[in-house]
């Protein structure tokens, strides 16, 4: 049976997060229930009427389940959702959520999907799970973009998890680019590896393209150093996008274990 959401979980930047009493029939919640409370209030921003970047993603599937949930009662209406990839495409469509793209709908009136770094600036990495092009495309012509995470994707700095930085590249001599891009971050003590699929050959994106993750030893810093190299690895010949997204979020709702607390960009952290 489902278990009832408390909505003491629910907390903004200016408030504390208050946790209900346990008693002997309650328990504690999993990563994955903290996660689904945390898009069931991403949720809450939309309104009959949207045009809605779709993410993709463990965390935005519970996104995309309550919008599909919320149609077939009637509490939502006239929405367009515009996925940012093929597997939430799939999911979507099993859902009845009418589609569309950015040709049609060039002006996106809100997105929801999940990140896997998040600084106090709320900047983000993504890209892990292999969608950022059309995430970045998508979530870049959104007027709201909401994230949802756990805590802990919350980083000091961008490239902090020591986790992979992803930047999609054409496959076309791939060695050479991805060398090119070692030599770029070479300073933050990076590893650049060619992403594998199952069967241990090159992943291949939505895209038809390839994916080089960036493992760093050091973060990159403020903002500004970021965007410094944000703008070196575009500049490279063969790389089409990375997965840092700078100054792109509006809101980032995390789930932890004492709860859900909600930053706003601009607020303090």
């Amino acid at each position: 049976m489902a278990r009832a959401y408390d909505p003491l979980f629910i907390t903004s930047d200016n408030s504390p997060i208050d946790v209900p009493s346990p008693s002997s029939s309650s328990m504690t919640l999993t990563k994955d229930e903290l996660k689904r409370i945390a898009a069931y209030k991403a949720v809450d921003f939309v309104k009959s009427n949207m045009v809605l970047g779709l993410g993709t993603g463990s965390t935005a599937k519970h996104a995309v389940d309550r919008i599909g949930e919320l149609l077939r009662q009637g509490k939502l209406e006239n929405i367009v959702g515009i996925p940012t990839s093929k597997k939430t495409q799939e999911h979507a469509l099993s859902l009845n959520i009418p589609l569309s793209d950015l040709d049609a709908h060039p002006v996106v009136d809100l997105s929801i999907d999940g990140a896997d770094e998040v600084d106090p600036r709320l900047n983000l990495v993504k890209g892990r799970g292999g969608s950022l092009l059309r995430e970045k495309m998508i979530e870049g012509a959104s007027k709201k973009f909401v994230v949802i995470v756990d805590e802990s994707k919350m980083v000091k700095h961008i490239g902090g998890s020591k986790m992979a930085l992803p930047v999609e590249i054409v496959p076309f001599c791939w060695k050479f680019t991805a060398e090119r891009l070692r030599r770029v971050m070479e300073g933050y003590g990076c590893e650049a590896r060619i992403r594998l699929g199952e069967k241990g050959e090159a992943f291949v994106t939505d895209n038809g393209n390839y994916i080089v993750d960036m493992y760093l030893e050091k973060d990159m810093g403020d903002l500004s150093r970021a965007g410094v190299v944000s703008d070196e690895i575009l500049r490279l010949p063969g790389v089409v996008e990375h997965g840092m997204f700078l100054d792109m979020a509006s809101t980032v709702i995390i789930a932890g274990e004492l709860g859900v607390k909600i930053k706003n960009k601009h607020s303090s952290c």
